[in-house]
């Protein structure tokens, strides 16, 4: 495709926010199609098991595109979440703890945000987005203890949801359930 090739920096931005619209649609209208057919319960099972894979398969594209070693820490993590699909349409910010933890928050959610427009309740997005962030961190570093302080179908007050990322310095815990 050399008409990409020619495309001057701003139309790239642009059609990179595009592709990640898209996506985001897609995995929207994924889940209704599901939900529709075997009910929400299902839908979300059948989502938990998607964003197994996917977070790994993303993670591991990330770390080879921009050289994150594999075993980085908190700070590959930070550097990672920066560059996934989503951060080009949800505002989101991290800061550090002073007890070394980071803190992920979801600052502006565009499925939460387009659903609180249209009226309808927040999506009870938590068990999913506990396997999403568990695989994504485990992917970069499986010393990474994931926990969600706060996700939808809890009050999530200032942001959308919350996540907190600590490091273990010992193997104990490896696998396991999503946010261990």
């Amino acid at each position: 495709m050399s008409d990409l090739d020619d495309l001057p920096r701003e139309e790239l931005l642009k059609l990179l926010d595009i592709y990640a619209k898209n996506w985001l649609a897609h995995d929207g209208a994924w889940f209704l199609a599901a939900e529709e057919r075997f009910g929400m319960e299902t839908a979300i099972e059948l989502d938990i098991r998607s964003w197994e894979r996917f977070s790994v398969s993303e993670a591991k594209r990330i770390m080879r595109a921009f050289d994150i070693p594999e075993g980085g820490g908190l700070e590959a993590l930070e550097r990672a979440l920066r560059y996934r699909l989503y951060a080009r349409v949800n505002e989101q910010a991290a800061r550090w703890t002073e007890d070394g933890a980071l803190e992920f928050r979801m600052v502006e959610c565009r499925v939460q945000s387009t659903r609180r427009r249209k009226g309808l309740p927040d999506f009870p997005c938590k068990p999913v987005g506990l396997m999403e962030y568990s695989q994504f961190a485990r992917t970069i570093d499986p010393r990474i203890r994931t926990e969600c302080l706060a996700c939808p179908p809890d009050s999530v007050g200032d942001a959308y949801c919350v996540w907190r990322f600590t490091l273990r310095e010992d193997d104990e815990g490896q696998g396991g359930e999503p946010g261990t």
